[in-house]
């Protein structure tokens, strides 16, 4: 068995079922929780997205708000000024363009304000469920430290898994990365004692 084969079997015993920690009722929301998880945590989120789309959960009712209103609404999240913004014009040309309705295609999607790679790749496996790895900020550390990827570049480390990880395992694999980096492999202090990867662990084989 290959050392990908290794770590990909170990994290499938340890994360059974993966899934994305931010709270959302449909396509749309989940496309505005994404936008608002950048440089914030899905906790800090899910407690905005929480009273943001208790009144405001379609394209046709967020622009009503303006600028200043949601502004002041996401501001816990950071870059609230960006955000909003993002999140304004994005409702509009979902409106203009498709319907109110999120594509499923992954230029439409990076088309849109406050799309990009990353934000597509979250939307497109899990709202449509199809085969996609993210790269966070956790998927990128965690896969640089096992050895899975090996780049400071974010696309680069996403397209070396997309090399090595089989299609089907990417929807998966990418949340559980995801899991382990938030809860396991942190930045500045990663659980290296209590990680059931470390025997397969570039990182810590190599600083232990």
């Amino acid at each position: 068995m290959t050392y990908i084969n290794k770590i990909i079997e170990k994290i499938d015993e340890i994360y059974e079922n993966p899934k994305c920690e931010l709270n959302f009722s449909s396509n749309y929301e989940l496309l505005i929780a994404v936008i608002l998880s950048a440089h914030c945590t899905d906790k800090r989120v899910n407690l905005v997205t929480n009273e943001l789309f208790k009144e405001y959960n379609t394209p046709e009712k967020m622009v009503t708000l303006s600028q200043e209103q949601l502004e002041n609404i996401i501001r816990p999240c950071g870059f609230f000024h960006n955000k909003a913004s993002h999140i304004l014009n994005c409702s509009k040309e979902l409106l203009e363009k498709y319907n109110g309705e999120i594509p499923r295609e992954k230029e439409k999607l990076k088309s849109l304000a406050g799309v990009g790679e990353k934000t597509a790749n979250v939307v497109l496996s899990t709202a449509f469920g199809e085969p996609a790895i993210a790269v966070d900020t956790h998927v990128f550390r965690v896969s640089n430290r096992l050895g899975l990827a090996n780049s400071s570049d974010v696309l680069k480390t996403q397209k070396q898994l997309e090399n090595v990880i089989p299609v089907d395992k990417w929807i998966k694999f990418h949340f559980a990365l995801v899991l382990h980096g938030r809860y396991v492999c942190k930045a500045l202090s990663p659980d290296c004692k209590n990680c059931k990867l470390s025997s397969l662990c570039k990182f810590y084989l190599y600083n232990k």
